[in-house]
């Protein structure tokens, strides 16, 4: 995959489900032609790849926290286009809590076994995001308005959103 998503491979991508509860193995391809292709192209994949990490804006699923090192690898990379949809795309997994907020709705009641891993799920892309706070502060350091300004409405999502709801 070149010199950026060089880790990309050691994920078992086929052994995951995305948002959407499909295998994962689109996302490969999907990084790719963000951090390769022209500034349309890459702009058609971040919508597909926000469709198979964070569905409808605010559904994560098992794929999610996998792909959030490498989507902020590409925002951190010099000549990646497109960063304030990357950033955009990690504030929305960032602010996820469907998940927390159904099984905490459905505690009481027999669909709760329903709803085990998904919540950790979404802990687990939130603090993947988190991790990445260093990239999303050099990036917020940026000269350039079309970098700073998203990824500094970011950091403001990453210190405002509130904790999961009690499971």
């Amino acid at each position: 995959m070149g010199s950026l998503l060089k880790r990309v491979s050691v994920i078992r991508w086929d052994e995951l489900r995305d948002a959407q509860e499909v295998p994962a193995g689109t996302i490969p391809p999907l990084l790719s032609r963000i951090a390769y292709a022209d500034e349309d192209t890459a702009r058609l994949a971040i919508d597909e790849l926000g469709d198979a990490v964070c569905a409808l804006g605010f559904v994560v699923g098992e794929a999610t926290a996998p792909t959030v090192p490498f989507l902020l690898e590409l925002a951190g990379a010099l000549h990646v286009p497109c960063k304030a949809e990357l950033l955009d795309l990690l504030g929305s997994v960032c602010r996820t809590e469907q998940w927390h907020s159904a099984a905490a709705a459905a505690r009481d009641s027999k669909h709760y076994t329903s709803y085990r891993e998904q919540p950790g799920w979404e802990a687990a892309a939130r603090a993947a995001v988190t991790a990445g706070r260093p990239v999303i502060e050099g990036l917020a350091a940026s000269v350039r308005p079309e970098e700073s300004a998203p990824a500094r409405k970011l950091l403001l999502v990453m210190d405002e959103v509130p904790p999961f709801p009690m499971l």
